[in-house]
């Protein structure tokens, strides 16, 4: 339709130009949280025109400061129709935040039918701070004081300068609608997104999408952790007399979704994004096994220092240089796995030999897992890298093989592998320590293995490992016995090896359980096992003799 100014000035006069209300919502639960007004011409032959076709003839011809107060009084008048605390937000156009008034004009208009200030949120596009920032403060400082609140409009088109979210006290921050139409068709208009949330949380602002049209679209923003969002998916923009309506299939909404929503998905969203980097980032760090992520273009875009060790380098060296570059040597090995991930796969335990960076001329056994990472559109966007050091296991494995005189009885043994601390607690232990005994993992860890252990055997098995700690060298503990879950006792034995950092500190021991035949000789009262069954105490006095 094509109107003049003329046309403009007469819906004025008529009292033709309306508030309608567009439903906002939280993304994570489906909850109403408010309304945004959005001005609309109500014509008397063609019906509600777009603000397309009027708002910049009022803009230049020095109406839009009328219009905009006929839309506030309408808008403020709704008040009975909306329950607390739900919200609504306005736009002001760029026009208007150059001028003083506007607040005392706002401030009239709500307190003509009582309107609480706190429940509104001044929308500003950053186009209006450009000709005049420190006005535009004054205005946003006034309107804060009011307890209004305030949001940035449309970010990501115009200036999006960081600059004015520095200086201005904005509460929230709104996500364009040309990004959300063609974030799930286009990666670019993904990380837009992604960026902009990341920045509105990393800033503790609120974080609104526009233009949400689809399911899709709405699972994709609250995967990146935007928190509300507003478009077609949740309500067209309705006059005041539809308000109730949409209030009530908004209710109608949140119940038919609630049955699928669990507890353990809203919780894992209950942090906000920044928080969870950091949380993930100390994980990262502290984790005992080496762990990096690198990019499509095998680029190293983070790693953990037990990484960086493996490598020979510093952590800092590897951030943007390839796999290639970093370990040339070990690439042609690795490089079939790398691509392969990339292409989808996820490929598990990986193990081969490598130059030692630490000891000239020794070679080193690494374990190593490529797990591709997906982005939202199901996308390979790089692979993540677990890699464990298993030279000393190996070697224990080894040494224990060949072990003592019962040689034979090693090479044919049933293994549990263990692993402790510098302390002497246990941190874990393999599966086949359960089926014996019927203690737990858990049950098992710290000093809790030694409750399946005859008392009478406990001292030596407590010297065997202090010694091993205390002189920093392999522990050998001597036969004893342990209470399988029949009942009966059973001889193991063990022997460990500690696992060394590069500045020559033990920091993990390795170890394995192996059967053992008994003592040919026994201490006072102590009872012979073989088999795993007790024998009589006469015979055992006998053979002793």
């Amino acid at each position: 339709m094509l109107v003049d100014i003329n046309d403009v000035i007469r819906a004025l006069e008529n009292n033709e130009v309306v508030p309608t209300f567009q439903p906002i919502v939280e993304l994570r639960t489906g909850r109403l949280t408010g309304f945004e007004v959005l001005a609309r011409w109500q014509h008397p032959e063609h019906g509600l025109i777009l603000p397309s076709n009027f708002i910049s003839l009022a803009e230049k011809n020095g109406l839009i400061g009328e219009m905009t107060q006929q839309v506030f009084r309408k808008a403020f008048s709704a008040l009975p129709l909306l329950p607390d605390p739900l919200t609504l937000s306005v736009n002001v156009s760029p026009i208007q935040l150059q001028y003083l008034s506007l607040p005392r004009q706002i401030q009239e208009a709500a307190k003509e039918v009582d309107f609480p200030l706190h429940r509104l949120r001044i929308e500003i596009t950053e186009s209006a701070l450009v000709n005049n920032i420190e006005r535009a403060q004054t205005i946003a400082s006034e309107l804060k004081a009011m307890g209004c609140k305030l949001a940035l409009d449309d970010f990501g088109t115009g200036y999006s300068s960081l600059f004015h979210l520095q200086l201005m006290p904005f509460d929230k921050l709104k996500v364009d609608r040309s990004f959300v139409s063609s974030m799930i068709e286009k990666r670019d208009s993904r990380k837009i997104v992604a960026a902009v949330v990341g920045l509105g949380q990393a800033l503790g602002l609120t974080t609104v999408a526009e233009g949400v049209e689809t399911q899709e679209q709405a699972e994709m923003l609250l995967l990146l952790g935007c928190d509300k969002g507003q478009g077609w998916l949740y309500g067209k923009p309705m006059l005041a007399e539809f308000i109730p309506a949409m209030i009530a299939a908004s209710d109608q909404r949140i119940a038919a979704n609630s049955l699928a929503r669990t507890s353990s998905s809203a919780n894992s969203l209950e942090a906000s994004p920044i928080n969870r980097l950091s949380q993930l980032q100390a994980i990262y760090d502290g984790a005992p096994i080496g762990l990096c992520f690198i990019d499509t273009n095998q680029r190293y875009v983070s790693i953990n220092q037990r990484f960086a060790d493996m490598n020979g380098h510093f952590v800092s060296e590897h951030i943007g240089r390839t796999v290639q570059e970093i370990i040339p040597e070990v690439y042609p090995t690795i490089e079939q796995y790398i691509l392969r991930a990339l292409n989808g796969e996820s490929i598990q335990d990986v193990e081969y030999y490598r130059p030692s960076y630490w000891d000239e001329g020794k070679e080193v056994i690494i374990l190593a897992s490529y797990q591709p990472a997906f982005d939202e559109a199901n996308e390979v966007i790089g692979i993540s890298i677990i890699a464990v050091d298993v030279t000393e296991r190996k070697r224990v494995e080894h040494a224990i093989e060949n072990h003592g005189h019962d040689r034979h009885s090693a090479e044919t043994a049933t293994k549990i592998p263990w692993i402790m601390d510098t302390e002497g607690n246990n941190i874990d232990i393999g599966q086949g320590w359960v089926k014996l005994t019927g203690l737990t993992k858990e049950q098992s860890r710290k000093m809790g293995y030694m409750s399946a252990i005859h008392m009478d055997d406990l001292p030596e098995v407590i010297r065997a490992v202090r010694k091993g700690i205390m002189q920093g060298s392999d522990i050998d503990i001597p036969p004893h016995r342990v209470k399988t879950t029949s009942g009966s006792w059973k001889w193991l034995k063990s022997h460990a090896s500690p696992r060394r950092s590069p500045s020559g500190e033990i920091v993990r021991w390795y170890g394995l359980l192996l059967d053992s035949a008994a003592p040919k000789l026994s201490k006072p009262g102590m009872k012979i096992v073989e088999d795993a069954q007790p024998k009589p105490q006469k015979r055992s006095q006998e053979k002793a003799a």
